[in-house]
């Protein structure tokens, strides 16, 4: 019996690392995604019929994702519930690209997602 109760208690310490590393990975996703918006040169993001620099865009989101708290686990829940539209008017979030081009934020950000899976494969 003791033997039993080792055995899982093993398995509930592997587990439970196997979430946190998990919860780490999907963080790092969501700064990734963040930090692609702040760092966006020339682009101004579109909330509510209000242009926003990246770094207000930013700021924004990361006050929001805080305010979700444990609604957030992934990061697509980042962008679907964060990064995609006005909780309070539920207008889609646009970024206007320096080219001109407006695109809805959730695009943006699924695109983005896309390269950092791709640029993640790649290092390892």
């Amino acid at each position: 019996m003791k033997n039993i109760t080792i055995a899982a208690f093993v398995i509930l310490l592997l587990f439970f690392g196997m979430v946190s590393a998990q919860d780490n990975i999907e963080k790092k996703k969501i700064e990734f995604l963040i930090s692609s918006v702040e760092n966006l040169k020339g682009a101004k993001f579109i909330r509510n019929g209000s242009e926003y620099s990246g770094q207000e865009a930013a700021k924004h989101l990361r006050m929001k994702l805080q305010r979700a708290g444990a609604h957030i686990q992934t990061a697509d829940d980042f962008i679907r519930l964060c990064a995609s539209k006005s909780y309070n008017s539920g207008k889609p979030y646009l970024i206007r690209l320096s080219n001109g081009k407006t695109i809805k934020a959730e695009e943006y950000f699924r695109e983005k997602l896309k390269e950092y899976k791709i640029t993640e494969r790649k290092e390892n």
